[in-house]
């Protein structure tokens, strides 16, 4: 390029102007968003890299020194981002601006492809490179991030409706379950489960292993305290306390009893068991003990000894109230209630319900003949067809059991991760790397206090804060970034934006820039489908990217609702659609 076709007006701390005197040299080259390089000073192999943040056309009538060009000149600011300096005979670029280009200036230029390879790659070694996108403004510049940096921090790919986060979500995991080192066949040892709470995963995934309502295997007896109270205990009645308090001496009590029959499963100490420890108890002989306590008299004669309709005294209450509901006698002068006689009816009729509710079969079912080993290999892939990637179909989950079922899996796959490493050598951090991926997670983890989101909201807000350290992160998507748990998202190193409209999710990706790149926001509510800006610690510079397509689409495509409609008249079968509602 001829240098006499440009001039630097003005420069400040971070915008450099640039008039640009003979606009015919550069047409579609300059472009809002385009990178350019200026050098320190005449001759010099150091440069200062910009992005283009808007022109104007310069007043034609004003006087133009050294040049009689006819044509509108162009003015140009560009908004100083990093360095690009040369070390040993190769370039390396560097965030922020060291330098001020002073005028007069010459050399310019647009950066060109291998200025950009040289930029996205001179930080990032060949095995770590993993690349998933173009840059928008030349589709033939691949845009490499650093694989290692982008999956072992937590990352978040936002959008609107629309935007093509499924696509990108698609795009990324298939690419991920594709890298290889060289030397073996079959499968890497990626390990990916996605929280896919409108089923669209399985058809990106068509050999994945797919886990739903049907046959999904998460006993009971696995939740912990706060999981078993809002499945089972009402936290605004008045005495929930004494629910709660009982609930958990009962729990705790037959996971003993229970683990004693059972030596050869456990070999916990007696004294070492507690009411989150995960063992079995049998949730029929919890009912029992509950309507007992519910119903019991007390002889207040022989010391207050809890007595049955035949006189029988009751001198232990465990295991004898697990057994079976024991008849007592009406109030008398000897009998009088016990200390919560008449306290559970509403609490009895809960726990009867939820055990004998059809849709949370999947709770109780088979609940005795699963161990925890079958359960952690169930959602890592570790079946009959060992999978990379598992796909937890969430939609025919019942709502009310949604949170807690999130909180479960969430919480046994980090402890999984944690217990693995205990048993590592010193030298090793981890073999099985998870990465936990929640599709619509504000659902699961919002900015929300109340109780419903409780478990789900403790469980992932863990691992965002820990579950790094254990090789277990995140993978968090969500069309509204601002509704989500601030915990969550400070932790997320990158992010993958794509269009976002609400001024508020705008904002909230603003903030994650640095000053000098905020206006990179701009683009978001103009972005296409596919398109996204993608930044973080992964990425040398934050870049406007378009995503690659997936080898399989998810089953999220938009209903071509005018073509359906312009069909003939179909007839609908109501009694087919009700029966599976009902299910």
């Amino acid at each position: 390029m001829n240098s006499e076709n440009f001039k630097i007006v003005g420069v400040t701390r971070n915008i450099v102007t640039i008039e640009i005197l003979d606009s015919t040299q550069f047409t579609g080259q300059f472009n809002i968003g385009s990178y350019i390089k200026i050098p320190y000073q005449c001759d010099s192999e150091n440069y200062i890299i910009g992005i283009i943040k808007n022109y104007r056309i310069k007043n034609i009538d004003s006087p133009i020194p050294e040049s009689t060009i006819s044509q509108p000149n162009f003015v140009i600011e560009v908004e100083l981002i990093g360095s690009y300096k040369k070390y040993d005979n190769k370039y390396l670029f560097e965030r922020g601006a060291h330098g001020i280009p002073l005028p007069p200036n010459n050399g310019i230029e647009i950066l060109n492809d291998d200025d950009y390879c040289n930029i996205y790659s001179c930080k990032i070694e060949d095995k770590e490179m993993f690349t998933f996108s173009n840059l928008i403004q030349d589709e033939n510049i691949r845009v490499p991030v650093n694989g290692n940096k982008f999956f072992n921090k937590h990352f978040a790919i936002v959008g609107s409706t629309g935007s093509g986060k499924s696509h990108t979500v698609a795009t990324v995991l298939q690419q991920a379950i594709k890298e290889k080192n060289v030397g073996y066949d079959g499968l890497n040892n990626s390990h990916i489960v996605i929280f896919d709470i409108h089923g669209e995963y399985v058809k990106a995934f068509p050999i994945a292993n797919h886990i739903n309502s049907n046959n999904i295997k998460i006993p009971y007896w696995l939740f912990d305290s706060d999981e078993l109270s809002d499945l089972f205990i009402e936290s605004n009645e008045q005495n929930s306390h004494n629910q709660v308090s009982q609930f958990r001496y009962a729990v705790t009590e037959n996971k003993k009893k229970e683990d004693l029959l059972n030596k050869a499963e456990s070999k916990t100490p007696q004294d070492r068991i507690y009411f989150d420890t995960p063992l079995k108890f049998n949730i029929d002989e919890i009912i029992n003990y509950i309507k007992n306590m519910n119903n019991e008299l007390i002889n207040k004669k022989k010391n207050r000894i809890p007595t049955s309709k035949t006189g029988e005294e009751i001198l232990n209450r465990i295991p004898k109230y697990f057994e079976q509901v024991i008849e007592f006698d009406k109030i008398n002068s000897d009998l009088v209630n016990g200390p919560f006689t008449g306290d559970f009816e509403r609490f009895i009729l809960r726990l009867e319900t939820i055990r004998n509710n059809p849709r949370l079969k999947f709770l109780f079912d088979d609940a005795y003949t699963l161990s925890l080993e079958d359960i952690l290999k169930q959602f890592l892939g570790y079946n009959s067809n060992n999978s990379n990637v598992t796909v937890i179909d969430l939609s025919g989950i019942p709502f009310e059991v949604l949170s807690i079922t999130v909180s479960l899996i969430s919480r046994i796959l980090f402890e999984f991760g944690y217990y693995y490493k205990k048993i590592l050598a010193e030298n090793i951090d981890c073999e099985t790397p998870l990465l936990l991926v929640y599709e619509e997670a504000h659902k699961y983890v919002p900015r929300s206090e109340l109780v419903k989101y409780r478990a789900s909201k403790n469980a992932i807000e863990r691992i965002a804060k820990e579950g790094r350290k254990y090789g277990v992160t995140l993978g968090i998507v969500s069309q509204r970034p601002s509704e989500i748990s601030e915990t969550i998202f400070s932790q997320c190193n990158n992010f993958i934006a794509m269009r976002l409209t609400n001024p508020d999710d705008q904002n909230y990706v603003k903030r994650l820039l640095p000053d000098s790149l905020g206006d990179l926001t701009d683009y978001l509510p103009t972005l296409q489908a596919g398109e996204a800006l993608l930044i973080g610690e992964s990425i040398i510079i934050p870049s406007l990217v378009k995503i690659d397509f997936p080898v399989n689409e998810p089953k999220s495509t938009d209903i071509k609702y005018l073509d359906l409609w312009k069909e003939q008249w179909k007839n609908v079968n109501f009694e087919n659609i009700t029966k599976e509602w009902k299910k």
